[in-house]
């Protein structure tokens, strides 16, 4: 029977880019999808496939507090993803390699609420640094 304790909780996730922790980033979605070739080969009656390119997304929100991705504009960038939770069986980190931003939010502010930012992005390459391992 699983455990309860040690399923994460995304509370203790951070996000750094280029090293520098964004405290203010609340949530991080990332997610390769690879296009598949279908074959129709002889002697079978089942579609098979081949590997083709990857392709990476994400979205990366919290609240807005410096100017660094205006001024960061559309130059590529490393982010480290951790995720991490006091009980878990400890903590992940994969790196997002080679981060472009889709489109940079100039302005988007409403008087009397905080100002949310979200930047969508594509990214080159992954690599998962710690992975999270059951004892």
């Amino acid at each position: 029977m699983l455990d309860a304790s040690k399923v994460i909780l995304g509370t203790y996730g951070q996000l750094h880019i280029d090293g520098v922790w964004q405290s203010h980033i609340n949530k991080l979605e990332a997610s390769v999808e690879i296009e598949k070739r279908e074959l129709n080969l002889t002697g079978t009656d089942w579609k098979v496939h081949k590997n083709g390119a990857k392709k990476g997304t994400g979205t990366m929100s919290g609240y807005k507090v410096t100017s660094d991705m205006i001024r960061r504009g559309f130059q590529k960038f490393d982010i480290i993803s951790k995720l991490d939770d006091p009980e878990s069986y400890g903590h992940e980190r994969v790196r997002l390699i080679r981060c472009m931003p889709d489109k940079i939010q100039l302005a988007n502010w409403t008087a009397g609420e905080e100002v949310a930012e979200e930047t969508t992005f594509t990214f080159e390459g992954y690599e998962l640094v710690d992975p999270i391992r059951a004892n």
